[in-house]
Order: structure tokens, then C-alpha cells, then sequence
């Protein structure tokens, strides 16, 4: 077997993606692709499907901050058997909400065998509110961030490695785009909000951290998108975070001077060691891709459909060859995505398996 190729995958959260866009539906493109390449990093957004969670010590579960910096030489990934994950509760949780998140994590624990706790509660409600740009893209505000802060330092201080936060969001959405969702059309309107919450966290504190919205009870649809059925399933969609969390890896911040030397290279993963992103058309304007582009890791640039319009043309990227900055390889699907992976990991010239092929370059 060849060596690992370590590959990043990136579906960004709230922009509507055909595959990644709901409720845990990019999985099995992960699991595809950890399985070509040996070794994926990837973000919550991708590995969260509410009661419903896939566990493969070869998915490395990223924050996004985490991971956008691991891109751009800020950070190095330290695998861990097992972190404490302390449990962030907003103030904002109802009784009956609050019980119900603390039966998750009791049940995690007994039932998965999993490290959680302490438990801190923020100290004011955090009042979240939900927005849609003119893009169509989900973004949120936070009214509180500093109590968020404060209590995620609370439980730093007390000997949590990684942070899982629950918030109560908006029970009053806007109908239609709640039941676009549901029916498979439209964006995931909590997930931009989701993200500044787990961005601040991460920022602040160096530490692996993921969110799970806290909302009342839906009435039963009867007709819904089997992409967002995960969301259907239970009472809280905690569980996922928690398991995603329990094996993260360590944010090791680099500082100027670099790691001392009884530091172990093996122990950790750089950026230096990755060998694709894979990420969709459309979405290539984000801080991951474009450090990437910067440092001539492949990009693997797939066919699904998002809200977003920041294309490989519009960054005139080419494709299939070297230019001056990077390698731009293009896949219909995450399928024909994890047989370019096998390729790169194999050292097999992409170039040979299309036709036409193009001739060696001779040099008069």
C-alpha cells in the first residue's frame, strides 16, 4: 500500500452545497475519500449529522479557524487517543432543553465510553441572531461573545481539551426558507451563525471546539429530503459533536522560533505533509484554498452546486497543468474526487489516464 496522502476536504458551512449542505450528507464522501487517501482532515461541518455521527481514526475532525490556519503554517495537528470535552451550556437554555443536553452527554459517556465535562454555563443568555446575505449564504450575530469567551476560559482552566457548545437559537425562522431546507432546496439558514460561535471559541483559545444548536421540538414533516432526515431523529444534535470531539486533534500553535527540539515530528501533521483540498466550484475564495494555492498543494475543484459564485475562472485558475502558482485538478463527483486521491497517492501522471494526452515537452 502506498503511503498516506494527507487530503483536506472542505463543504463550507451555510452556502447551500448539493452534497454537504444538510444534515451529515457529505459522510460518505468522507469516508470515501479517507479511505483513498489514508489520512482526511476535514471540518465539523462535514462529519455532523445530529444523532447520527461516523467514527474513522482516519478523519481528523478540524474546526474551521483550526483548520484555515493548520493551512497557512499556524497551526500543526497533534493526534490524541481521547480529549476531556467540556461542555459550554448557554444561559438561554430553558429547563427541559438544558436537562435534555445533559441526558446527551451522560449518555455518550455511559454508552460510548467518552471523556465529557465539566459543564459551564454562560453567564447571561447569548441571544443569537440569524441572518441571510445577499449571496443567499446563512451568517449569524452573537449579542454576548464576551460570556461565550468566558466561560469556554472557565472551562479551559479547569482541564477541558476540546469544547462543545450549545446555544439556543431562533425557534421563529422564516417559514419558507425552513421548509426549503427540509425539502432539500435550499441553505442550512443556523449554520453561518454556527460557525462564528465555534470560529471565536477556537480563535480564543487555541482548542479543538464545535456547536450544536439547542431548539424546540419541530412538528412532524411528513415529506423531507432524506439529506435532512438525520435532523428528524432525536431531541439534540449534540451527540455528533461529542464524538467528533473526543478524538480531534490538538491545535499546537508554532511560535517564531519554531518547536523545540525534544519535540517529535512524527507526532504531528504540517502542512507540508498535505498532499490535496478537495473543495467545491464555487467556494474557492476562502482562506484554506487560496494558502493552498500559495504552497502548490493540489486542488481538487468538485462539481456541487452552492450558493457562492467564486469560481476557479473567476480566480483563472487553469486546469489539469501546472501554472505558476498551483496544480487545479477537476472532478464531477466526490468519486471521480477520491480517483484523482488514489492517483496522487500512487504517483500516477494524471495527465496519462485522459485522452487526449498531451506529448512530453522537449526542450530545443
Amino acid at each position: 500500500m502506498a503511503l498516506e496522502l494527507p487530503t483536506v476536504l472542505i463543504i463550507p458551512s451555510g452556502i447551500g452545497c448539493s452534497l454537504g449542505g444538510y444534515a451529515g450528507d457529505a459522510i460518505p464522501a468522507a469516508r470515501l475519500l479517507a479511505a483513498a487517501s489514508g489520512c482526511l482532515i476535514t471540518h465539523p461541518n462535514v462529519m455532523n449529522g445530529a444523532s447520527l455521527y461516523w467514527s474513522d481514526p482516519r478523519v481528523h475532525y478540524v474546526e474551521g479557524y483550526g483548520l484555515d490556519h493548520f493551512l497557512t503554517g499556524e497551526f500543526l495537528l497533534r493526534p490524541v487517543r481521547m480529549q476531556q470535552v467540556g461542555l459550554l451550556l448557554d444561559a438561554g437554555l430553558d429547563k427541559e432543553l438544558r436537562e435534555r443536553h445533559l441526558q446527551v452527554a451522560a449518555a455518550c459517556k455511559a454508552s460510548l465510553g467518552l471523556n465529557i465535562g465539566p459543564v459551564v454555563t454562560t453567564e447571561v443568555p447569548l441571544e443569537i441572531q440569524l441572518h441571510q446575505a445577499s449571496s443567499g449564504s446563512s451568517w449569524g450575530e452573537l449579542a454576548t461573545a464576551d460570556a461565550l469567551l468566558k466561560a469556554g476560559k472557565e472551562l479551559q482552566d479547569a482541564g477541558a481539551t476540546a469544547i462543545a457548545v450549545v446555544t439556543r437559537f431562533p425557534d421563529v425562522v422564516e417559514q419558507g426558507l425552513l421548509d426549503a431546507y427540509l425539502r432539500g432546496e435550499g441553505i442550512d439558514i443556523f449554520a453561518g451563525a454556527e460557525a462564528i460561535i465555534s470560529h471565536l471559541l477556537t480563535r480564543f483559545l487555541s482548542l479543538p471546539c464545535a456547536h450544536a444548536p439547542a431548539l424546540s421540538l419541530l412538528p412532524l414533516q411528513e415529506v423531507i429530503d432524506p439529506r435532512s432526515a438525520a435532523e428528524e431523529l432525536g431531541h439534540t444534535f449534540l451527540p455528533c459533536v461529542l464524538v467528533g470531539l473526543s478524538r480531534a486533534p490538538d491545535l499546537v500553535k508554532l511560535k517564531k522560533e519554531g518547536l523545540p527540539s525534544s519535540f517529535k515530528a512524527r507526532e504531528f501533521l504540517s502542512v507540508a505533509e498535505v498532499g490535496a483540498l478537495v473543495a467545491p466550484e464555487g467556494a474557492l475564495g476562502s482562506e484554506a484554498v487560496l494558502a493552498c494555492l500559495e504552497r502548490n498543494i493540489p486542488l481538487i475543484v468538485v462539481s456541487n452546486k452552492n450558493v457562492l459564485n467564486v469560481s476557479s475562472q473567476a480566480l483563472e485558475l487553469k486546469g489539469g497543468q501546472f501554472n505558476d502558482k498551483n496544480q487545479v485538478l477537476y472532478a464531477r463527483n466526490y468519486v471521480e474526487a477520491a480517483g484523482l486521491i488514489l492517483a496522487l497517492r500512487d504517483g500516477i501522471n494524471i495527465d496519462s489516464l485522459y485522452r487526449p494526452m498531451s506529448n512530453i515537452l522537449q526542450i530545443s
